[in-house]
């Protein structure tokens, strides 16, 4: 007689461990900055700065809070951005550059976006026309009235973030232990980069829906032209080219980004927000950035081209300054590659080690 034997349970696949749901252990606040005056001289009376957080503030032996990461976004997001998986996945968990065990990261919704003031709250296009010093004021405002932290010991900005990285560095370069920008360059908005802000703002106001501001229904057509050209902005070639290779592919992926980018977004908001650039230049002043600085940019950038060919110069300028341009692949994300943390976490790792102190 054959012998009989019990049959084996064959290993199946690993089973992934269970992310981290890092929305559910966020902390969210609103600071009020009382009778806050803009460099237009305009005022508020409340300006509402609305922030997020992760991990805890720890105080040295002086007091002072001593971990405090701020994570700075870009034209139109918030700060809930970066809960994003290829950015929180990759830097906030155990023994991550940035893990919440150790580190206290802010992320701040900056004026005219997220839950923080803006013009669709009422005033429309009389709100105050704000610019990027503003918004560093105000997050330095909301740090040290809100937070009680007086001192960074990392700003990190991608884009729009970037350049106030940039705008810390001539108010308050004291204030942030390193600073790590991300896809901008400390010059003027002018030639291409302004010519298609300019031209999302005039799609924009030249639909008569928009009314001057005071429109009733969203005018759809102005916001279209807009979410058009910011779409296409900040594109990757290399990586749409593998990604999407046919027409077909190409057109759905297309039109599914601009309907999905104009749910939601307010068209006065959105001027605001793109507007609020009009007079960066912090282009004489890259000197006063004598903390460390890691500065990336790519160069798969629309942007931001890596052949203007004047960033290499700007880096030398900063006293503890190292710039990288990332080199484009059929992977990286052209001026999303900010967010994509696998790129250049390592940049961060080895930041964080030179400006330990």
């Amino acid at each position: 007689m054959a012998a009989v034997g019990s049959a084996q349970a064959q290993p199946g696949p690993p089973i992934a461990a269970p992310q981290p749901d890092y929305a559910a252990m966020l902390t969210h606040g609103d600071v009020i900055l009382k009778d806050f005056r803009f460099g237009t001289g305009e005022t508020l009376a409340e300006l509402r700065m609305h922030y997020a957080t992760l991990g805890t503030p720890r105080r040295g032996p002086d007091g002072r809070v001593n971990n405090a990461v701020m994570v700075l976004h870009g034209t139109g997001g918030s700060g809930l951005q970066f809960l994003q998986p290829q950015f929180a996945l990759e830097l906030f968990g155990p023994g991550q550059p940035l893990d919440i065990s150790r580190y206290y990261i802010i992320l701040p919704d900056n004026i005219g976006h997220g839950k923080s003031s803006r013009p669709s709250d009422g005033l429309k296009m009389r709100f105050p026309a704000y610019d990027y010093t503003d918004m560093v004021r105000a997050q330095r405002q909301m740090l040290t009235d809100g937070l009680k932290v007086d001192r960074l010991r990392l700003v990190m900005g991608t884009s729009m973030g970037c350049m106030h990285g940039f705008v810390w560095g001539q108010l308050d370069p004291g204030f942030v232990q390193a600073m790590m920008p991300m896809a901008c360059l400390p010059m003027p908005i002018a030639g291409h980069n302004r010519m298609w802000r300019k031209a999302a703002i005039e799609g924009i106001k030249a639909d008569p829906v928009w009314n001057n501001g005071d429109y009733t229904s969203p005018p759809t057509m102005g916001l279209r032209v807009a979410a058009s050209l910011l779409q296409v902005a900040g594109f990757a070639p290399l990586y749409l080219q593998k990604a999407f290779p046919t027409r077909d592919a190409a057109d759905r992926y297309i039109t599914q980004r601009i309907e999905a980018s104009i749910k939601g977004i307010d068209a006065n908001d959105t001027i605001y927000q793109i507007e609020s650039s009009r007079n960066y230049d912090p282009s004489k002043t890259v000197e006063a950035m004598t903390m460390p600085v890691t500065w990336i940019n790519s160069s798969d950038d629309f942007i931001n081209p890596w052949d203007y060919g004047v960033a290499e110069d700007f880096g030398k300028r900063l006293p503890d300054g190292k710039y990288l341009l990332t080199k484009a692949t059929d992977e990286t994300r052209g001026h999303s590659n900010h967010t994509w943390a696998r790129f250049w976490k390592d940049e961060l790792v080895a930041l964080l080690a030179r400006s330990e102190k």
